[in-house]
């Protein structure tokens, strides 16, 4: 952290590292350094539910990621984030759902980003619900 006169504003920083020395992937980060004054969002677990609490997309696993980045994107815009200020992503997929389409699916809102985040997916047995398919949650960093 760089020390500054009291007239002299810090500002957060984030760092996306891939050291030479772990696997290179353009889809992810190894590692994300912050520092300084930021502001950092935790989103929980995200659903197919819409806003009055129906089931989006039973049995579509395409529908229901699409339905869990849009509750995403707007669990962050309440806390004043963005999806490119996203740094951690845990993507939880139920046993026997399709891998690949699930990521086509995250590609379609993700694209593709000059920082990318680092991300931890996992294949459960099941989820809150029977019917849910997919949840992902979410770490931001907004610097200030």
């Amino acid at each position: 952290m760089t020390q500054s006169s009291s007239s002299e504003q810090v500002r957060g920083q984030v760092r996306y590292l891939s050291p030479d020395t772990l696997h290179k992937n353009p889809a992810f980060s190894q590692v994300i350094e912050i520092s300084g004054p930021v502001k950092m969002v935790h989103v929980g677990g995200q659903d197919a539910v819409d806003a009055q609490g129906n089931i989006v997309g039973k049995g579509d696993l395409t529908a229901q990621t699409r339905q869990v980045l849009i509750n995403l994107r707007n669990a962050l815009a309440a806390a004043g984030a963005r999806p490119e200020h996203i740094i951690k992503w845990n993507i939880y997929l139920v046993q026997g759902q399709s891998l690949r389409e699930g990521y086509a699916a995250f590609q379609e809102f993700w694209k593709e980003q000059a920082n990318p985040p680092a991300i931890t997916g996992l294949f459960v047995a099941g989820l809150a619900h029977p019917d849910f398919l997919v949840e992902i949650d979410a770490v931001a960093v907004v610097p200030l």
